[in-house]
């Protein structure tokens, strides 16, 4: 029996494959709990974790990707850190990106995804997903089993934010070899080393969508990219080319890493829980339902961080200024003073939508509806096309042993592989 009381949740390997029973252990202790190892404050409460998303004058994003690592840059004085912060904030890593912004840079920069994420725009993206969808399937469904992650999960969240974004179609093939989406049978798409760039993918996207928009700048045309060249800050002004190309590169890897395992969970579920599969095909009107209760359950991001730059209280609990906080949304979204058997999956879950796998704030995240589209048109077009769906005995055991691998990782919850069968539709 593991001792929950001496393990460093960063570094325990057991607690990355299965961090609930920690979560309940710091829940224990109170909502707000400074855990021994690393000096940071866990919030494990769902009112303490929504509390603290929307108090950004007390709590910085500047530490929202690496929690203590690296340390601070600097050694925090007095009840308020806020000059410290700025000064050193282009020491903390990928401080140029939008999710690590406080107002009003975060404002500015969140304004000129306002110009991508229309509504006209999300819609074109769905319709294409419909096609996207049954392409992908296409590439394996007669075989009656796959690897999910990399035979649909990876290359369709990819293709899907491709799309969204105007990629040229020319250059498709290799962004999806670049960024690990391999075509199903093995092998990559194009001549890009795509292990390399995965090392740095941002960097990546970056140089290739500051060529984009660079070229859309002096030759605008009636296309996306264009769009997003072309965008100007609220007050008329218009970006550096760099500030455009940031938010949009971030949303792409991100969207790429939550979609992915968001439809992985909800797949996992509809082979451990086939009771819902006629459920879900007679009745695809709940299908988005049981995609917010995946999201809950096995919330993609586990935890988030800030950084207190004032001195304040967080459930009665006294925070000074530099104080690391953990926002553990893997627990919140189990709090059993907010969800009814939180442990329980429910389909039907009443108050599902409430939970904060996406955040909340200014910071929640900007493509939540793209990833709500993408498991909705997935689920669908798996049900359509497929019957009898069930999880590999021969790869992850009997349905009462399980074995599942995880993402060896304290920030995010993700399998490494997820192992289907099936009977195709005819």
């Amino acid at each position: 029996m593991t001792d929950l009381a001496s393990v460093d949740y960063f570094s325990d390997q057991d607690i990355s494959q299965d961090p609930y029973e920690y979560y309940e252990y710091l829940r224990n202790q109170g909502p707000v709990f400074r855990e021994p190892h690393h000096g940071v404050v866990a919030v494990t409460g769902y009112a303490e974790v929504m509390a603290a998303f929307k108090d950004h004058d007390s709590f910085s994003a500047v530490n929202a990707i690496g929690g203590p690592f690296p340390p601070l840059p600097f050694t925090p004085e007095g009840d308020d850190i806020t000059a410290q912060i700025e000064a050193h904030r282009h020491l903390f890593p990928i401080f140029e990106h939008m999710v690590v912004m406080d107002p009003p840079e975060h404002e500015r920069a969140r304004s000129l995804l306002s110009r991508l994420l229309t509504p006209r725009r999300l819609k074109e993206n769905e319709d294409f997903m419909w096609q996207l969808a049954d392409s992908q399937l296409d590439q394996f469904i007669a075989n009656g089993r796959c690897e999910f992650l990399s035979e649909y999960a990876r290359p369709f969240a990819t293709s899907a934010i491709i799309d969204l974004l105007g990629v040229p179609a020319e250059d498709r093939p290799e962004f999806l070899a670049a960024l690990g989406a391999e075509r199903p049978g093995g092998g990559t798409v194009g001549s890009l080393d795509g292990a390399a760039v995965g090392r740095d993918p941002l960097r990546y996207l970056d140089e290739k969508f500051a060529g984009y928009l660079a070229e859309r700048r002096r030759s605008p045309r009636e296309d996306v990219l264009s769009g997003m060249a072309t965008a100007v800050y609220p007050d008329g002004s218009t970006p550096e080319l760099l500030d455009v190309v940031k938010p949009a590169t971030f949303l792409f890897a991100a969207g790429q890493e939550t979609v992915t395992k968001l439809l992985s969970s909800a797949v996992q579920t509809l082979g451990d829980r086939p009771e819902f599969q006629p459920i879900l095909r007679e009745n695809p009107e709940r299908i988005p339902n049981f995609i917010e209760e995946a999201l809950r359950i096995q919330s993609p991001t586990k935890v988030d961080f800030r950084l207190a730059r004032k001195t304040t209280t967080l459930g009665g609990i006294r925070i000074p200024a530099g104080t690391v906080l953990m926002l553990c949304l893997g627990a919140a979204n189990r709090d059993p003073r907010k969800f009814e058997d939180p442990h329980e999956f429910r389909a039907d879950r009443k108050n599902v939508r409430e939970h904060i796998a996406f955040g909340r704030g200014i910071h929640t995240c900007a493509g939540a509806p793209l990833a709500r589209v993408e498991g909705v048109v997935t689920v669908r077009r798996l049900l359509d096309r497929m019957c009898d769906i069930t999880i590999s005995e021969v790869d992850h055991g009997p349905v009462d042993d399980r074995r599942y691998s995880y993402e060896p990782t304290f920030l995010l919850r993700g399998l490494t592989a997820l192992n289907i069968e099936f009977t195709a539709t005819p």
